[in-house]
């Protein structure tokens, strides 16, 4: 190392500069141990066949892998070839189905129509059975009316029982259900007798010319029971004649209770047509229960009992008889009403509407 010769050192510098000026001096080798050489050796030997064995064993997954690799490569060929196949399976399985479709739908559109005509058939012939049905009983129901009696009605509506059996159709169920019910009502109802009560009321039309006015002068038995007995004793002629002029002087006089004073003023001219009217009420009454006007014929008799009670002598057996006859011909009047069969026209009227 040079250094100026002018310039100063400094102290810290002076001993390295006096060990560089010093002479060198060879280092002598040290020596390695054998151990450690072989150990290395050994080390050495044994990554060089870990080495190897990694290299074999690695060839072999490369050629494993390789050989998967193929077979993969062949499944997918398979795969692929399978696949296209399936796509064909299923393109024709889909023209298949669609031609089966087709049919199974014409199929389906054939059965439609063969159930539709079957039905068009039965409801035809249920159509034809209820209104039959509904023709009779509508045609017996006219018929008890007429003639008064339940016998054409319950006729009617067995025939239509039998009928509706034999049918054997469940939508007529309910219909055969009101059949019964009405058949059952029609049996346990009470039913007048029209010709009995015809029969009352032509009695009451000839009893009416032996009714007793309110107003009538009662009849001079005494004096026919005088004549007798003086034809018998044969009294003396001025005894019969003071007999008669007694009788006619208490004929004079009449004391009477009358309830209404109409009655009073009436005329014996006025009494004839007093029955004449009280008759054709009586008739009119008749002539509505044969047209089955009850009402009508219900309202004439109940006139008639107004009549028979205002103008006519109540202590009279005849009008005793003629109020009896009267009010058992309203009471029967009463329970002259047929019974009706609105449940099985309901029933007709539902099962004609297909419901």
């Amino acid at each position: 190392m040079l250094v100026s010769a002018g310039g100063d050192v400094p102290g810290g510098a002076a001993p390295a500069l006096a060990a560089l000026d010093a002479p060198m001096v060879p280092a002598t080798p040290k020596t390695v141990p054998r151990g450690l050489i072989m150990a290395l050796g050994v080390l050495a030997l044994v990554a060089l066949l870990s080495s190897g064995f990694l290299w074999q064993k690695l060839a072999s997954i490369q050629e494993q892998l390789a050989r998967q690799s193929a077979d993969a490569g062949a499944q997918s060929v398979e795969a692929r070839a399978t696949a296209k196949q399936a796509q064909e399976l299923a393109r024709e399985t889909a023209a298949r189905v669609a031609v089966f479709e087709a049919r199974l739908s014409e199929v389906a559109l054939q059965r439609t129509q063969l159930e539709e005509l079957m039905q068009s058939l039965s409801r035809s012939r249920d159509e034809n059975l209820v209104v039959d049905i509904e023709s009779a009983i509508r045609l017996a129901q006219q018929q008890a009316q007429l003639t008064g009696s339940v016998e054409p009605l319950l006729a009617a509506l067995k025939s239509a029982d039998q009928r509706v059996a034999r049918a054997a159709q469940p939508r007529l169920t309910p219909l055969q259900r009101a059949i019964g019910r009405d058949i059952e009502r029609i049996k346990s109802a009470a039913v007048s007798d029209t010709p009995g009560l015809l029969v009352k009321l032509d009695e009451l039309v000839h009893l009416a010319d032996e009714l007793v006015p309110a107003n009538a002068v009662a009849a001079a038995s005494a004096t026919g029971s005088l004549k007798r007995q003086s034809s018998e004793t044969a009294p003396m002629w001025w005894q019969r004649s003071l007999q008669v002029l007694r009788d006619e002087a208490r004929g004079l006089v009449r004391v009477s209770r009358i309830e209404q004073p109409e009655a009073a003023l009436l005329s014996p001219e006025q009494s004839f047509f007093l029955r004449e009217n009280f008759k054709l009420k009586l008739l009119n009454a008749r002539l509505g229960l044969l047209a089955r006007q009850l009402e009508s014929a219900r309202a004439d008799l109940a006139e008639a009992s107004l009549s028979l009670n205002k103008y006519f002598d109540a202590s009279s057996r005849k009008t005793k008889t003629a109020a009896t006859l009267l009010q058992q011909v309203q009471g029967q009047m009463k329970t002259l009403q047929l019974p009706r069969v609105d449940e099985t026209l309901a029933a007709l009227t539902t099962a004609a509407a297909g419901r």
